[in-house]
């Protein structure tokens, strides 16, 4: 049995009438089939706006879903769980408390009959491991950009989830501190042995990271597409993966996939004066 499962997933929000469209329910994810096996690390990849952080959010629980069934281990999904860690882009940090202090108030919430120098000292831990103990007494104002998103990822740690969410944590950043940060999630996901899903609209970055790929087809009533298989040993050199021919195969795969499903998407649109679908997916060279 997977550790997360979706079955038959649909998920739509309310429009606003607009020039040239009509008020109405406005799909957004249908049909969703997915299940995450303990230990392995999935991507999510699609377009920016197809839903992924919908599904993401679905799977945390933050909302609910029209209709389907979503579980974790077996139990319905209904509200937000210690068991089901986020990550979000926007760092989601409490500008008035110190790195050391947002971490430990997870901590906190999470093992509340731990005492205190336990939780301090797991505090310590996972802020170390994201190498952040020199920064460890300022507040996020005085971080960078990447440094916030450390602090959010120790966090997200910090709680012991047995799945942690990513959605698009990266996705703020510059291309260097980027890169950075994936290599350093890369060491931390194999440290911890968590069960992670990521979604992205890099497939370079999936690839660099996951276990497994499966696309988001491009909206509005985006649906799951195949699975694929990341078959590259770790730890994955970035510049070695240009030469792979795995890497070749999947990364193809998997865009093949996306610009057929944002063509599928303009064929089937239904006025002419709709918005251009924005993609951020190019194809391979």
């Amino acid at each position: 049995m997977a550790l997360l499962e979706l079955k038959a997933v649909c998920k739509s929000y309310d429009g606003e009438a607009r020039p040239g469209r009509f008020a109405g329910r406005s799909d957004v994810l249908r049909n969703i089939d997915l299940a995450v096996e303990a230990g392995e690390f999935l991507a999510i990849v699609g377009y920016s706006g197809a839903g992924k952080s919908t599904l993401m959010s679905l799977m945390a629980g933050l909302i609910p879903a029209d209709s389907g069934s979503m579980t974790f281990d077996g139990r319905p999904i209904r509200e937000p769980g210690p068991e089901r860690g986020v990550v979000f882009q926007n760092y989601s940090l409490l500008p008035w408390l110190t790195v050391f202090e947002n971490v430990y108030l997870a901590v906190d919430q999470v093992f509340t009959d731990w005492p205190r120098a336990k939780k301090r000292a797991h505090t310590e831990q996972q802020i170390a491991l994201v190498n952040l103990t020199p920064a460890r007494d300022k507040r996020p104002a005085q971080l960078s950009g990447g440094m916030r998103q450390r602090v959010a990822l120790a966090r997200g740690l910090a709680m012991d989830p047995a799945v942690l969410l990513l959605d698009e944590p990266l996705g703020a950043l510059d291309a260097l501190t980027r890169a950075v940060l994936q290599d350093e999630l890369a060491r931390l996901c194999q440290a911890s042995g968590k069960t992670i899903v990521l979604v992205t609209n890099d497939v370079d970055e999936a690839i660099l990271l996951a276990d497994r790929i499966i696309p988001l087809g491009a909206g509005p009533a985006a649906t799951l597409g195949p699975s694929f298989a990341v078959e590259i040993a770790r730890p994955r050199d970035r510049k070695a993966l240009n030469r792979d021919q795995a890497w070749k195969r999947v990364r193809a795969q998997v865009i093949d996939y996306l610009l057929s499903s944002a063509k599928a998407s303009r064929n089937r649109a239904p006025k002419p004066n709709a918005p251009a679908l924005q993609g951020t997916l190019e194809p391979a060279e």
